[in-house]
């Protein structure tokens, strides 16, 4: 049976030719990227906000050092808002520059998790057009073959070629869908990352400004008593 299916896998890529091969390829280079990246989203927790949402709340009940404790820095989010309460807290440098290198950083990171993503877009892309070539090259040779027949044309072999001609495209189709739904898939993971990036380490500057305004009224309190 396993050679039976083996000598099918073969037959079929003799069929469909050298854009059946180059489709297999772009097929398993797709696979590859698609399981690196499940691999390194998992493992980096990417997604996961229990953490920094802990530690913003810890943060704005004024616990900074309990709040830096729980960020995993390993974690894009975490490491971002750590960054920003370290800063904050040693005040090390003014707002704006803080958030510009946090901003700096988050560019990277994002950087990171978009990695090979243009690749897989390249192939969703040309798969389509790979096949469409390859049914168009098969269509020609089918012509020709029944221009060679001349009044001697036999359907069959016409049918026969136009098949074989269209094998590409439908392989290539194949190839493509999955890559396109996949790889739109990964870039909204990536934006909404993007986006919890942005909420968390706003929520760090927003709560520092509010304990910054409450002191301010209190010294205001204290002068006019």
């Amino acid at each position: 049976m396993d050679d039976l299916v083996k000598q099918q896998i073969i037959d079929f890529l003799q069929v469909g030719g050298p854009v059946v091969w180059i489709l297999m390829v772009f097929s398993v280079v797709a696979l590859t990227i698609v399981l690196l990246k499940l691999w390194q989203f998992s493992s980096l927790r990417a997604e996961s906000l229990k953490t920094s949402n802990q530690a913003l709340a810890l943060w704005r009940a004024g616990d900074k050092d309990k709040a830096l404790e729980t960020l995993q820095q390993k974690r894009p989010i975490d490491a971002l808002v750590a960054f920003s309460m370290e800063s904050i807290t040693a005040n090390r440098l003014h707002v704006d520059l803080i958030r510009e290198e946090v901003e700096r950083r988050a560019m990277n990171l994002l950087g990171q998790l978009r990695a090979y993503l243009r690749p897989l877009e390249i192939i969703a892309t040309l798969s389509p057009l790979l096949g469409l070539l390859g049914t168009v090259l098969g269509m020609i040779t089918a012509f020709q073959q029944m221009e060679g027949a001349g009044s001697q044309v036999d359907p069959s072999v016409l049918s026969g070629g136009i098949w074989q001609a269209l094998l590409t495209t439908a392989v290539g189709l194949a190839v493509a869908i999955p890559v396109v739904s996949l790889h739109s898939w990964l870039e909204r993971k990536v934006e909404r990352i993007a986006h919890n990036m942005n909420d968390a380490v706003t929520q760090v500057f927003t709560a520092q400004s509010v304990e910054a305004l409450k002191d301010e009224a209190q010294k205001e309190v204290l002068h006019a008593a």
